[in-house]
């Protein structure tokens, strides 16, 4: 083996100690963009109306139903996805070209679940979309890892991380004022979400692995590593729990957003009142996000904003729980962004410093991404009966409460993180 490929070996698997630059930053912000925004704004609006259309006695059952099998493929594909990003061979290196492949893939998703016209068909267009995107996912959120100093990680976190509220707010801002019809809402997340993952794919390099140190691939032990033994890795176990119990207390909050707003808010309009709560929620968690990200860079410290945030967000959603009204909603939207915003820079910083194996980054952090999608899974499944049978919404989002509360101080039992 040359000199020239064990430098670049060593360079794939090496802790990053050289700062990335601001125009990195923004790329992979860009591309993070693209995916959140082809992720949420079906999710929060898309979707909503075109199964109120298809089905409108059975709308909640009808969205519980995509979402959650959506949802589920996401389980799936991410951690698959991650593990063969890890063993990529290109010149390329091992994260763009599954950014690049994963966003044509959900953009083909996107434009199928566009033409469908019934619950069945939007269900096999929306698990196209999420196959897709979740294997951009996958390459979206490693370079982190990959690439960021310790010193860095927070604050390069909290701007990629609060791309995920900007993107539902882009996507509702084309969806409701610049495009109009649902068909062509999609197809122009379908574009953009190419276009914007272009920037990071074409300007930035990355070391490429050698076939050498290749990991091989073998289905059964792919398989087994999905269970990651908190026995033996503990920290990564809890690391993992907490984000679950925080993204399932936000999912139980927010997947019936537009239909809270209609039929217990009774805002005239509940696309238009999603879009002025996302914008709320945005500017408030993009206040928060990277001022905390620098401060948690600064003292080294990551779960005393985990647990802020927790206290925060369940205030909000205690005060959905409270109170139905137009005026209550904004004060919560405000509320909720300004702790999710903590959540978003800290918590991510927090997880790639438990991750226990530097050849499985992208691995590893798709087992935590379930984390992020299984939540989907389950939210759809507990919020419809609890809606029906424990007190409607103000059940639903008393139950996120204590959710989000409960994920946000057992972050206490990391060890091996301040």
């Amino acid at each position: 083996m040359s000199h020239a490929s064990t430098a670049g070996d060593a360079a794939v698997f090496a802790e990053p100690t050289a700062p990335v630059k601001a125009v990195w930053t923004v790329n992979l912000s860009l591309a993070t963009l693209a995916v959140f925004m082809a992720f949420m704004t079906p999710i929060q609006i898309l979707l909503p109306l075109q199964l109120e259309h298809i089905d409108p006695h059975d709308k909640n059952d009808a969205l519980s139903l995509v979402t959650g099998l959506g949802a589920l493929v996401a389980v799936l594909a991410n951690p698959l996805a991650g593990a063969w990003s890890d063993r990529t061979t290109s010149r390329f290196g091992r994260r763009r070209p599954w950014i690049l492949g994963g966003a044509l893939a959900g953009a083909a998703g996107l434009s199928i679940t566009a033409t469908q016209h019934t619950v069945a068909g939007v269900a096999v267009g929306w698990c196209l979309a999420q196959a897709g995107l979740n294997a951009m996912l996958a390459g979206v959120t490693t370079p982190i890892a990959d690439r960021v100093p310790l010193t860095q990680r927070a604050q390069v976190a909290g701007w990629t991380g609060i791309m995920q509220s900007f993107g539902l707010v882009l996507g509702a801002l084309i969806t409701t004022l610049l495009v109009t019809g649902v068909r062509s809402g999609y197809v122009t997340l379908a574009v953009l979400t190419v276009a914007l993952a272009l920037p990071f794919v074409l300007r930035h390099s990355e070391p490429p692995l050698t076939r050498a140190l290749r990991p091989a691939f073998d289905a059964r032990a792919f398989a087994r590593s999905l269970w990651v033994s908190p026995r033996r890795h503990p920290d990564f176990g809890w690391a993992w729990l907490t984000r679950f119990l925080i993204n399932l207390g936000n999912a139980l909050g927010t997947l019936y957003l537009f239909y809270f707003l209609a039929d217990a808010v009774h805002y005239d309009d509940p696309g238009t009142g999603v879009l002025v709560l996302t914008v709320i929620y945005t500017l408030c968690a993009a206040l928060t996000a990277i001022p905390a990200g620098v401060l948690s860079d600064r003292i080294g410290r990551r779960k005393v904003f985990v647990v802020l945030c927790s206290l925060v967000m369940a205030a909000a959603a205690v005060l959905l729980a409270t109170l139905h009204t137009w005026p209550s909603a904004l004060a919560a939207a405000a509320v909720l962004g300004a702790g999710y915003g903590i959540y978003l820079a800290v918590d991510q910083a927090l997880v790639t410093q438990v991750l226990p194996e530097a050849t499985d980054r992208a691995k590893d952090l798709g087992v935590i991404n379930i984390a992020n999608s299984g939540p989907q899974v389950l939210a759809p499944a507990l919020a419809a009966p609890i809606i029906t049978h424990l007190g409607g919404y103000t059940g639903l989002y008393a139950t996120a409460a204590l959710v989000i509360l409960i994920g946000g101080l057992l972050v206490n039992r990391v060890r091996g993180v301040a």
